[in-house]
């Protein structure tokens, strides 16, 4: 069984490039499901016009699919509720200032 810990730790390698923080301190991951040997990653961007969507997904792809029991990463980026400063953790509040 996939652990849903180890899927967020592994997102976590997951960098936003203009910011250097990762995508799970940034609130960028929406959510995780975990069906089985599928993992569904929901997650969103800084802003719409930002054009690393498709990096940020092979690179979900890339570091969950090492995850143990992970057949198949399924990234699905949506903007809706749109990204808010807010949603960072505080580590990542107090890294940007």
């Amino acid at each position: 069984m996939v652990d849903e810990d180890e899927v967020i730790e592994a997102l976590s390698n997951v960098i936003d490039p203009e910011l250097g923080l990762d995508f799970v301190e940034l609130g960028l991951v929406y959510g995780v499901e975990i069906d089985g040997g599928t993992v569904n990653v929901t997650f969103t961007l800084t802003t719409p016009a930002c054009p690393i969507g498709p990096q940020v997904s092979e690179q979900m792809k890339e570091f969950v699919g090492e995850v143990e029991g992970v057949e198949e990463v399924v990234p699905s980026m949506v903007f809706t509720p749109p990204w808010t400063p807010e949603k960072m953790s505080e580590d990542a509040k107090f890294a940007l200032g």
